[in-house]
């Protein structure tokens, strides 16, 4: 990759930023083909300069960051590979004939289209994507139900209806896709609503599994969930830090890193 000068590189990072409204530092990094360092100087003097946010392990838009709710368009371009690996270990916790419920998300979407091959599911979910997948499917003994409510950005039905849609069932396993995790904060998402169906569905299942890649760690959004020790499993992949893997294993939560995506061979 060619050299590029420091006014360019910046100019690249803060799209970056805006595009998608937060940027890990090594992801930044691969991109820009320079170091770790360099990206962390460039992301502080862009915070001198009003441009973004600094937080753990990257950088976000400045504006409302732990309200900022980006869209399922936006975030489904966003560790594809990563997304797609990752549902796929987590289909293979579940047994034909076992009844989940997922949230909404593009990692629970991923989740989804894995999902379509277990045998006699019933699935619960506020999202209407998710249940697209399965009635697309139209797999013989799979029951749908999706819950009624209010759209948000991210595509979840959400409030009062939603919650009574949930209300008295009980699952295995609820599969959670969350926008930020951290040891501090637990887990987090941008809206107060979708948190509260959250945890409707967490009480509501056997099991808790979060399925979220590493991008994930060090995030927080304005509204909790559930603290970490209330998870039984997380299924991630391989970048998740060391420290990260080290926090949750010592709340007594199983950490599952799925396969690294295959890339092809250069040279």
């Amino acid at each position: 990759m060619t050299e590029i000068l420091p006014q360019q590189r910046r100019k690249l990072i803060e799209h970056t930023i805006e595009q998608y409204g937060q940027a890990r530092v090594a992801e930044l990094a691969a991109e820009l083909d320079v170091s770790e360092m360099t990206v962390r100087r460039d992301l502080t003097y862009l915070e001198h300069l009003g441009v973004l946010v600094k937080v753990h392990g990257g950088a976000m838009r400045r504006g409302a960051p732990t309200s900022a709710e980006p869209g399922f368009t936006t975030k489904s371009a966003l560790q594809t590979e990563e997304k797609d690996a990752i549902a796929a270990a987590a289909a293979a916790l579940i047994t034909p004939g076992s009844s989940v419920a997922l949230s909404a998300g593009t990692t629970t979407f991923a989740l989804a289209h894995h999902l379509t091959a277990v045998e006699n599911l019933t699935v619960l979910t506020n999202s209407p994507r998710i249940a697209e997948v399965f009635w697309a499917a139209d797999s013989p003994g799979r029951t749908v139900i999706l819950t009624g409510g209010e759209r948000t950005p991210s595509d979840a039905l959400v409030g009062p209806i939603a919650l009574e849609s949930v209300r008295g069932l009980n699952v295995d396993a609820f599969f959670l896709g969350a926008h930020g995790i951290s040891a501090e904060r637990g887990l987090t998402t941008p809206n107060g609503l979708e948190a509260q169906l959250s945890r409707a569905l967490l009480a509501a299942a056997a099991r808790t599994v979060v399925v979220a890649d590493h991008t994930k760690w060090g995030l927080t959004g304005l509204h909790s969930i559930a603290e970490l020790n209330r998870v039984d499993t997380v299924v991630t992949d391989a970048a998740l830090p060391a420290a990260a893997r080290a926090e949750l294993e010592g709340q007594d939560v199983s950490v599952v890193i799925a396969p690294e995506p295959s890339t092809p061979h250069v040279g």
